[in-house]
């Protein structure tokens, strides 16, 4: 029987490569995501590729657009066996700029999105006794990155969540990874909120990570699709991908100067003292 792979955010970088690359691997792809124009485009590559994919509209906002997509998920190929969660919103600015509003938008997707799926897809995998569910954290997710709080917030929740889930969840079958990838050159500064003492500094600062994302040194989404591959081929806990590795050793090694590295080169001029 054909294996069947639930993808977030799936219309660019790691999703979109995620999901071309299980096609390649024989699975059937449900895509999820919020435009329906990028989903289709998407679906088609995949078509191309022989592999059977369903296109859903999703906001993991929306516990009931989730439920919705692991109805008819399950009604259309009738089984699902691995999911992964991958959509996702990033934040960049003084802690003390962030609004109510921004938390929302990073915490609702980037946690809540990945709560609702879990939520709504467990009962079918405890039945089963079997399933892999996949969160796509950060290295955010791993080391405490100033200027970054509300997405480092979520992220430090997902990897809580994915090795309390591990914890729990081994001796019923479930397979359950969490991913860390770093920096990776990816179109996500489409959704990323930049913040700021005053707008321009807002713009120098999505400027400065514009440029990053430009730079050879990071990883490309296939090198996290990659990653993602083998996590689930060969039942991976935990996966620290690429550069990812350094920064978060070099984090455990010499906390204090990266945070004060981090604090200058994001800061933007807004620094406090590194008393």
């Amino acid at each position: 029987m054909t294996e069947t792979v639930i993808i977030t955010g799936a219309t660019q970088g790691i999703g979109k490569s995620t999901a071309i690359l299980f096609a390649r691997h024989g699975y059937n792809i449900v895509l999820a995501a919020r435009q329906q124009e990028r989903l289709e485009a998407t679906a088609s590559e995949i078509r191309a590729l022989g592999r059977e994919v369903l296109a859903i509209s999703t906001d993991v906002r929306d516990s009931g657009q989730v439920k919705n997509l692991i109805e008819k998920s399950l009604a259309h190929f009738g089984h699902i066996d691995v999911l992964i969660n991958n959509a996702s919103i990033f934040f960049m600015g003084p802690v003390e700029e962030s609004s109510l509003s921004d938390w929302h938008q990073v915490i609702d997707t980037n946690l809540m999105g990945y709560i609702y799926t879990i939520q709504a897809l467990l009962p079918y995998f405890l039945e089963r006794r079997k399933g892999t569910i996949v969160n796509v954290s950060s290295i955010g997710g791993l080391d405490p990155i100033p200027f970054q709080i509300p997405y480092t917030t979520s992220k430090y929740a997902v990897t809580g969540l994915t090795k309390a889930l591990q914890a729990e969840l081994s001796s019923k079958g479930i397979h359950v990874c969490g991913i860390y990838p770093s920096f990776i050159r990816t179109r996500l500064m489409e959704r990323a909120l930049f913040r700021g003492k005053d707008e321009e500094t807002a713009r120098k600062r999505y400027q400065l990570v514009d440029k990053a994302f430009q730079s050879p040194l990071l990883e490309k989404p296939e090198d996290v699709a990659k990653a993602i591959w083998h996590a689930v081929k060969y039942q991976q806990s935990d996966v620290v991908v690429g550069t990812a590795k350094l920064w978060t050793t070099a984090f455990q090694v010499f906390p204090g100067l990266m945070k004060s590295v981090v604090r200058r080169v994001f800061g933007m001029g807004e620094l406090y003292s590194d008393r």
